[in-house]
């Protein structure tokens, strides 16, 4: 298991990335390019460093704040493989996981068998947040998403369901 992951940042406590406090991981690399990104430096996939699933475990055991990891990018499906081990780990303290991707929960559904490591990052996965950025739907009145597009869903109840349960958040 690759446990080794190519981050643009971390920030230690957001408001803005989910609901509560949240450590927040910037993957790097994003195939998606949208055009006004709020995050274009993170779309290169040799850029960002390096960092170890167990290193940011312990920054997260050592903030008793947080409620729970989100994981931003570039696009996190990128390194599902790895973040699956990291969402699994974040699962393991107590704390719950939102990821964001440019993917629709529809397409990830139908590719996850070809994509490694999508089924283990979607099924560790409690809050998604899909669909790529579109800057003619960008609103500053949503909560959590940049614009009108992108849903915020609840995957175990969406799978569970086999149709998309979004939340309001």
């Amino acid at each position: 298991m690759n446990t080794h992951l190519r981050i643009a940042g971390i920030i230690n406590e957001s408001i803005v990335d989910g609901p509560g406090i949240r450590l927040v991981v910037f993957t790097q690399g994003c195939k998606h390019n949208c055009p006004g990104c709020h995050n274009p430096e993170t779309h290169p996939f040799e850029k960002g460093n390096l960092v170890e699933v167990d290193d940011i475990i312990k920054q997260m055991k050592s903030n008793p704040l947080l409620d729970g990891i989100t994981l931003s990018g570039g696009d996190p499906f990128e390194q599902a493989e790895a973040l699956s081990e990291l969402a699994k780990r974040v699962k393991n303290i107590g704390h719950n996981v939102i990821t964001y991707t440019g993917y629709t929960f529809e397409y990830i559904l139908e590719n996850k068998d070809t994509n490694k490591g999508w089924d283990k990052l979607i099924n560790e996965t409690d809050i998604l947040v899909d669909g790529r950025f579109e800057i003619a739907k960008k609103t500053m009145l949503l909560k959590f998403r940049g614009s009108a597009n992108q849903r915020i869903i609840d995957v175990k109840k969406s799978l569970a369901s086999h149709s998309i349960v979004e939340i309001q958040l």
